[in-house]
């Protein structure tokens, strides 16, 4: 465990309390205090600003796919990734006290959420409403105190706004689980040792099959990307590519697939190399 994170008090996340975020960020770090932010803007903000020292992103979810809106902000986020957390989602059908099940007629939730529990929906034929986040409509359900208004939001939620756990578990998918980064204003790089994820950004020359080529210093030296995603510009076209590398940036493998992405990336920008999480290996 690295300065930032032993000295850490505060951690900011998107949503508001009772969040998946939320959740996660008291699941990894017990110890701090959770601090909610508006929007994903606001959350890195707070890190820079030295409002919070660490903030906690979802990435990446196995059915709803990327969070597009934090793929286009670590380019400029100024911050590191320091770890990783794979975090299960279990949604709950929440109501207000004395509620049940057969009373609800609208259902309230993220964007996210609503189509990870689309069998619950056309089960109880209800009104889906789509809110900023979970807690939000956890919320919103608690201030309305009307039996025919429900959330799908965490237990956690349920239990901040005072609601009433009609079901449990009511996604669709039991392998639902939302990929965490957790971003600190400086690197913290583990030992050699430890297995290691490392992320990085870059662009290609305008030249044929200049991916394919940049990326194959990583293939001829034994290196596996986990992740490779691209960025399009106004004109649509790849501007920018994101990667997940399984290894070590100071590794010797490393520094010689770094050396041959050169010849053909441009604009290469470390975003940080942390520990392979658990989830990998036992997922």
């Amino acid at each position: 465990m690295n300065q930032t994170t032993r000295t850490a008090k505060k951690i900011a996340f998107q949503g508001m309390p009772g969040a998946y975020s939320d959740l996660a960020c008291r699941k990894v770090f017990p110890q701090l205090e959770t601090i909610p932010c508006e929007t994903f803007e606001d959350a890195f903000a707070a890190v820079n600003k030295g409002q919070a020292d660490l903030a906690m992103i979802p990435v990446d979810n196995t059915i709803a796919g990327r969070v597009a809106d934090v793929h286009h902000l670590m380019p400029k986020g100024e911050l590191f990734i320091i770890k990783e957390h794979f975090q299960p989602i279990r949604h709950a059908l929440l109501g207000v006290k004395g509620a049940k099940t057969g009373d609800l007629k609208h259902i309230h939730s993220h964007v996210h959420a609503i189509p990870q529990c689309r069998k619950l929906i056309k089960r109880l034929g209800v009104q889906a409403h789509i809110h900023a986040d979970t807690a939000g409509a956890a919320e919103e359900i608690a201030r309305l105190q009307d039996k025919s208004q429900g959330a799908i939001a965490s237990q956690l939620a349920a239990e901040i706004y005072d609601l009433e756990i009609l079901e449990r578990d009511v996604q669709d998918e039991n392998h639902n689980t939302t990929r965490f980064l957790i971003l600190g204003p400086e690197p913290e790089t583990p030992d050699l040792k430890t297995p290691t994820i490392t992320s990085l950004l870059f662009s290609v020359r305008n030249i044929p099959a200049a991916l394919y080529i940049s990326l194959g210093g990583f293939a001829t030296n034994g290196l596996s990307l986990s992740k490779l995603e691209s960025y399009v510009d106004p004109n649509f076209q790849a501007a920018m590519f994101f990667c997940d590398i399984d290894g070590h940036p100071e590794s010797k493998a490393f520094q010689l697939a770094l050396e041959e992405l050169g010849f053909y990336a441009e604009d290469v920008k470390f975003l940080g190399a942390y520990p392979a999480d658990d989830f990998r290996k036992n997922g």
